[in-house]
C-alpha cells in the first residue's frame, strides 16, 4: 500500500521510482533482481496452467503435451503484455476475468464444503514441519513480490488515496480469500502444494452426469483463462523493469524476450525450491520497501519530483548515479533478514534462538528507521 502511494503521487513504474532512494545508477541492482524474480514467477505461472490445461486434456483422453501447452500459454500471455494493462484491465478483467472468477472460487469453496468435513479437517494438527512465524514470512512474501510491480500500474490512479485503499482493499480480501481456500483445498485433497493444480481438476471434474461435468469444465476453464492475468503481469513488468536499464530497446521487444524465457523455465523448474524462492523475495524487497518508504515519508517529506528521476546531475544523481547509504542500509535489512528466517545457515550462522516474529517485520523497522535517520542527517531536500 506504500508504494501504490507512492506510485500515484509520481507517476512513474516502480523501478524508475527506486531512482529516488538509491540513485539513478543505483536503481539498477533492484531493477536487476526483480527481473530474475519476474521471469520465476512468469515460468512458474505458466508451469501451473500448463498443468491445468494437460490434466484437463487428460480428462477428454489426450495424451499429454505439457511442452506444448508451455508454450501456447506463455504465447497467449505476451500477447496480453503487448496489448498493455489498460486493455487487459479495462477490457478482460473488470468486464469478465474478475467476476468470473470469483463466482467460479465460490463454488470451488462449495465443492469441498459439501464434500468434505471441513470442520475436522481444520481440527487436523500441525506437522511442525514449518515454525509460525517462517510461515508468516513465507506469506507475507507472496504479496510483497508485488511491490516491485506495484507503480507499474498505480501509476495510472487518479488519486494517492485511492491508490492506496484500492490496492490495501485487493490484497487484503485477495490473500485472506485465497490462502483460506488453498489451504482447505490441500487439506481437504490430501496433496501437496506441487500437485494442487491437478487435483482441483480432477475434483471439478468429477461430478456425476453431464450438466456436473460441463460445469465443472466451465469452472476450470474459467480458472486457467483468470490466471493468465499473472502470467500478463510478469512479463509486461519484466520488460517495464528492464527499460529502467536497458531504454532504448523497444518495450515490444523486451515482452516477447520474457514471455519465451518463462516458457523455456517452466520446462526446466519444475521442482524448484517455491518456499526458499519467496523467502528470498522476501529478503531483498522487504528492506527495499522500508529505504523507500523512508526516503519518501521521512527524508522526503512525502513529495518526489517525478522529472527529476531522470536527470543525470539532477536531485536523485547523488554521487555518481549512488545513493550508497542507502545501498548499505538495504544490504544491512537483507542480511537481518537472512540471518532471522535462517537463510545464512548453509554459511555456519543459525538463525536466533527464541526469534518471535519472524523476519519480515524487523528488517523493515530496521531499514526504514535507520534510513530514515541517515537520510534525514545526509540528504537535502
Amino acid at each position: 500500500m506504500l508504494a501504490a502511494y507512492i506510485a500515484a503521487d509520481a507517476g512513474v513504474p516502480t523501478m524508475v521510482l527506486t531512482r529516488a532512494a538509491l540513485g539513478l545508477r543505483g536503481s539498477a541492482l533492484p531493477t536487476v533482481l526483480n527481473v530474475v524474480q519476474l521471469l520465476g514467477w512468469t515460468s512458474f505461472e505458466v508451469l501451473v496452467m500448463s498443468q491445468f490445461a494437460d490434466r484437463i486434456a487428460q480428462h477428454a483422453g489426450l495424451p499429454s503435451l505439457f511442452p506444448v501447452w508451455a508454450f501456447a500459454i506463455a504465447a497467449f500471455c505476451t500477447a496480453m503484455a503487448l496489448g498493455g494493462p489498460l486493455v487487459v484491465v479495462r477490457q478482460w478483467l473488470e468486464k469478465f476475468g474478475v467476476w468470473a472468477m470469483i463466482a467460479t472460487s465460490v463454488a470451488l469453496f462449495a465443492l469441498l464444503a459439501t464434500r468434505y468435513d471441513l470442520t475436522e479437517i481444520l481440527r487436523r494438527p500441525g506437522t511442525g514441519d514449518i515454525g509460525f512465524w517462517l510461515a508468516v514470512d513465507i506469506v507475507v512474501s507472496m504479496p510483497l513480490s508485488w511491490f516491485p510491480l506495484v507503480a507499474d500500474y498505480n501509476r495510472f490512479a487518479r488519486s494517492r488515496g485511492g491508490s492506496f485503499w484500492g490496492t490495501f482493499a485487493g490484497y487484503f480480501v485477495a490473500n485472506v480469500a485465497f490462502f483460506g481456500l488453498g489451504l482447505l483445498a490441500v487439506l481437504a485433497l490430501e496433496t501437496d502444494p506441487a500437485g494442487l493444480a491437478g487435483s482441483v481438476v480432477d475434483l471439478l471434474l468429477s461430478g456425476t452426469g453431464f450438466a456436473a461435468w460441463l460445469l465443472g469444465l466451465v469452472a476450470v476453464l474459467v480458472i486457467l483463462a483468470d490466471e493468465t492475468d499473472n502470467g500478463f503481469a510478469n512479463i509486461y513488468s519484466a520488460a517495464v523493469s528492464t527499460q529502467n536499464v536497458v531504454t532504448r530497446v523497444p518495450q515490444a521487444i523486451l515482452i516477447v524476450l520474457a514471455g519465451a524465457i518463462g516458457a523455456g523455465l517452466a520446462l526446466v523448474l519444475r521442482n524448484a525450491d517455491y518456499e526458499g524462492f519467496l523467502l528470498l523475495i522476501g529478503s531483498v524487497f522487504v528492506p527495499l520497501l522500508g529505504v523507500v518508504a523512508a526516503d519518501f515519508f521521512v527524508v522526503r517529506r512525502g513529495r518526489y519530483e517525478a522529472d527529476e528521476l531522470f536527470e543525470p546531475d539532477g536531485r536523485y544523481w547523488y554521487g555518481r548515479g549512488l545513493n550508497l547509504p542507502a545501498i548499505l542500509v538495504w544490504v544491512v535489512g537483507f542480511v537481518l533478514y537472512e540471518w532471522l528466517s535462517g537463510g545464512l545457515a548453509g554459511l555456519g550462522v543459525p538463525a536466533p534462538a527464541g526469534a518471535v516474529i519472524g523476519a519480515t517485520v524487523p528488517s523493515f523497522a530496521a531499514a526504514f528507521a535507520l534510513y530514515g535517520l541517515v537520510g534525514g542527517l545526509l540528504i537535502r531536500r
